[in-house]
């Protein structure tokens, strides 16, 4: 078949690419391959009664699928250009936040009309934790919750599905650019061709990526990598800053090192889940927005950036092999309470079941000090006790910590300003490309590329 466009990978960059192509120039001819399943076919057997662990699927429908890996996130979209990436770099810091403002004009119209906006700005907390040594940035987030942002991928797809031929389980092997202009998509199923290509796949393409780049000798760079633990408390000790804020994002320089710890994915009243990245089994967060299935606890990341320098390059090996570490020695991921931390013990099976936080994931007790570097453990001690300041009670004894939590940054990929390869046609958008590490940033980048594309077409 050819094609004008093909999008590979059906996570918020590809979607909204896809989106907009349609909207702009209907007469487009369209196709998004993805090597997961549609949104309603994407079920992790992971019950907590029968299943109760990873048992590592082909491919990961946490991870995978219509919706990407951000399908089953508590659906926060922050509009901000101070985390989330470095889109702004490339388009222009303007540019991309009105591109946020247009994605979040197009979930508020999709189903998430009923969802809140929230904002840093103005707020007495900035004050008060600069006070106490920390650093809140600034944001707007519109929390969607892991329920409403189901229903707004549901009818995103329903409007989508007689616009774009969507092509599920079907993973792409190969892109070759030819002579004449245009690219050979290769995928399980054939080969098919188009005009321009947009790459949209996220982290867990990273793999992938890495050698479609090399095949066609695009050049990349990767130095960074976020390790860390996900911090399970109360929710009354963050509710006055979850109630006014939802999303802080606060960050941290530590004392004896002068790394950067910050918070991430705050999920009030939510639940700690399993990921799934490339067969590593590591921790994230989820919320809601339906009354009916909130918890009593707030879970959120603590993450140390890790950046390296030459001659090392492999920075998602080095966490890959710690999460692989973890998962060594607790089968997947583990818990462990703060005081047992502290006091340099394991947490057991006893201990856990006196905690007064009751575990929403079903992690093995263990020790993470055998798994996570001393430097990075004694940049989470050091953060916990600083947030203790603001947030009374987050160093409780009973407060846990599921580790590993790592978020990989894809490498970066050389792009222009237009997040075009030295193949004229070929993009690379979302997470995937190194530049979006948010559903917001990577669906800006999305709109971005789809309104060039668009352009071209009706030139």
């Amino acid at each position: 078949m050819e094609y004008d466009v093909i999008i590979i990978g059906a996570g918020p960059g590809g979607i909204f690419s896809a989106y907009q192509l349609a909207k702009k120039n209907p007469s487009l001819k369209i196709a998004v391959f993805e090597e997961g399943k549609p949104l309603e076919e994407r079920k992790c057997p992971i019950d907590g009664e029968k299943v109760k662990a990873c048992v590592r699927c082909k491919t990961c429908s946490i991870m995978s699928g219509f919706g990407g890996a951000g399908a089953f996130s508590d659906g926060k979209y922050n509009i901000t250009n101070d985390f989330g990436g470095t889109l702004y770099q490339h388009i222009g810091g303007q540019k991309a936040l009105e591109l946020m403002r247009y994605v979040d004009e197009i979930n508020v119209s999709h189903g998430g009309k009923n969802t809140r906006m929230y904002s840093t700005s103005g707020t007495k907390f900035k004050k008060l934790c600069m006070q106490n040594k920390l650093f809140l940035l600034n944001a707007s987030v519109r929390h969607l919750g892991t329920d409403i942002n189901y229903i707004v991928l549901k009818n995103l797809f329903s409007e989508l599905k007689n616009k774009a031929e969507f092509r599920f389980e079907t993973p792409v092997e190969k892109i070759s650019a030819l002579e004449n202009g245009g690219f050979a998509v290769r995928h399980s199923a054939g080969t098919d061709f188009c005009k321009s290509c947009i790459v949209s796949v996220g982290r867990s393409g990273s793999k992938w990526l890495e050698k479609v780049c090399a095949d066609l000798h695009i050049p990349t760079s990767s130095s960074r990598v976020d390790i860390g633990v996900r911090v399970e408390l109360p929710s009354v000790i963050f509710s006055h800053l979850t109630d006014e804020l939802y999303e802080s994002k606060i960050v941290y320089r530590t004392e004896k090192f002068e790394d950067n710890v910050r918070t991430f994915c705050m999920n009030p009243n939510g639940i700690v889940v399993n990921e799934n990245t490339n067969g590593i089994i590591t921790v994230n967060g989820h919320s809601f927005e339906d009354d009916s299935l909130k918890t009593e606890n707030t879970n959120f990341a603590l993450l140390v950036s890790q950046n390296f320098s030459e001659p090392f390059k492999d920075s998602n090996g080095y966490g890959e092999s710690i999460a692989r570490l973890s998962n060594m020695l607790g089968g997947g991921v583990i818990v462990q309470r703060f005081g047992d931390l502290e006091r340099g013990r394991r947490t057991n099976e006893l201990r856990l079941s006196e905690s007064r936080v009751r575990p929403t994931l079903a992690a093995t007790p263990g020790d993470l000090s055998l798994v996570l570097p001393k430097r990075i453990l004694d940049g989470i001690i050091e953060m916990i006790h600083a947030l203790d300041k603001i947030a009374p009670g987050t160093a409780n004894d009973d407060t846990l910590l599921y580790g590993v939590e790592v978020k990989f940054y894809n490498m970066e990929v050389s792009l222009d300003e237009n997040l075009e390869s030295q193949y004229k046609g070929l993009y690379f958008i979302g997470d995937g490309s190194g530049v979006t590490h948010s559903l917001s940033h990577a669906s800006a980048s999305g709109v971005f590329v789809a309104d060039r594309i668009a352009g071209q077409h009706q030139l």
